[in-house]
């Protein structure tokens, strides 16, 4: 097998391991035979075998990551891979969102996303010289969406905090990439109507959206290989440019 396919017996801490996407992570990592530290505000909720540790986890809490990270390195000796995947919405037009709603979205997403890769930046580039950390951003951070001003504004800042770390790290084999998911069937998207999603879908060349179960097998695909970082890879079939 092929250093691109070697993930099987790593250890891999998730955010937002209880959501849609974050239980086809855990599961799918599991099937690998890797180790996986499951972390959520709601981590009772997360399925637990004797490979995955369920971690009680709030993002932005710096004090609670730090513990987090120290409660896997104990248990395991080191992390190989780090996704950062919780994340919230809390969608309105500019000139309506809440100061609190704002600051909200913006620490769950991006400040969750620096301090979690703070906290395993020291075992990866000193310890172990190698490690790769995933962001889950989003397509609306390169084209923006209507009414999601502070969602996008935080996964567009997670794009570049996936590059300029991704130059920060290298030179010590830690990868950083980040990943646009595409519109998933999960709970951040279960208020959207029947006729928003045949919507989504139809913006898709392919005339589909995709499911968890891709993006998680990409993922895992994605976490073994050693010469790609500082890339952002699109999950769905939507085109878009920079503009």
């Amino acid at each position: 097998m092929t250093d691109s396919h070697k993930v099987e017996c790593r250890v891999i801490l998730i955010t937002g391991a209880s959501g849609g996407l974050g239980r086809a992570l855990v599961w799918a990592f599991r099937a690998t035979g890797s180790k996986v530290a499951a972390a959520s505000r709601r981590s009772a909720d997360a399925d637990a075998d004797d490979g995955v540790l369920a971690v009680p986890l709030d993002v932005t809490d710096a004090a609670q990551v730090k513990a987090a990270v120290e409660s896997v390195l104990a248990k395991w000796g080191r992390i190989d891979v780090l996704i950062n995947n919780a994340g919230v919405t809390a969608d309105n037009l500019l000139p309506k969102i809440a100061d609190e709603d704002w600051q909200r979205v913006l620490d769950v997403n991006l400040k969750g996303a620096f301090l979690c890769s703070q906290a395993v930046l020291e075992t990866m580039m000193f310890n172990q010289r190698d490690g790769h950390i995933i962001n889950i951003s989003s397509f609306a951070a390169k084209n923006g969406h209507f009414g999601q001003s502070n969602y996008v504004a935080a996964k567009a800042g997670m794009v570049g905090l996936t590059q300029s770390l991704a130059k920060e790290a290298g030179r010590r084999s830690v990868r950083v990439n980040a990943i646009f998911p595409g519109v998933l069937d999960t709970p951040m998207t279960a208020h959207l109507t029947p006729g928003q999603k045949q919507q989504l879908a139809g913006a898709n060349v392919l005339g589909r959206t995709t499911t968890v179960e891709e993006v998680a097998g990409f993922i895992v695909h994605l976490a073994g290989m050693r010469h790609v970082s500082g890339q952002v890879f699109q999950l769905d079939s939507r085109i878009g440019a920079w503009t």
